[in-house]
């Protein structure tokens, strides 16, 4: 599955209503709301959790993934070292993280991109991307459904 920057992942875009995902994947495993009334919806399949938010009349605005085939530049992210990782996208102009820890989790979040890569151990296990705000503070949806 591929890792869109600023746009998704694999068939997923950001600004797609809930309707739209279920044509593409089907209806969810599980689907229910948060703290915030935001729907989530789960795929076990596709190791995905799909965020629609609320306060943007339920557009797709975050996706938390950990499937072993996502791709980032035809590179695999799930499973890898995040020195390799990081390496990859120095590549592509993609240099800058701020490094949070939590016991033994390291979250390495890039802000251009709205991007998460979650390691334990210095291995990445879970992948994060948001829709990005764009210079007006306001969602830069993709999606044109």
């Amino acid at each position: 599955m591929k890792i869109n920057l600023k746009h998704g992942i694999d068939q997923l875009v950001f600004g797609m209503k809930q309707n739209d995902v279920i044509a593409i994947y089907g209806k969810p495993n599980r689907n229910y709301k948060d703290e915030d009334d935001n729907v989530i919806f789960s795929y076990n399949t596709l190791k995905m959790r799909l965020t629609f938010y609320k306060d943007e009349d339920f557009k797709l605005g975050y996706i938390v993934a950990s499937s072993s085939e996502m791709e980032l530049f035809e590179n695999k992210v799930i499973g890898k070292n995040i020195s390799e990782v990081k390496s990859q996208l120095n590549t592509k102009g993609i240099t800058k993280f701020t490094q949070e820890e939590f016991d033994t989790f390291e979250n390495y979040f890039n802000e251009d991109n709205w991007i998460i890569f979650q390691t334990e151990f210095d291995e990445v296990v879970k992948f994060e991307i948001g829709a990005i705000i764009n210079d007006k503070d306001e969602f830069d949806w993709k999606f044109k459904g």
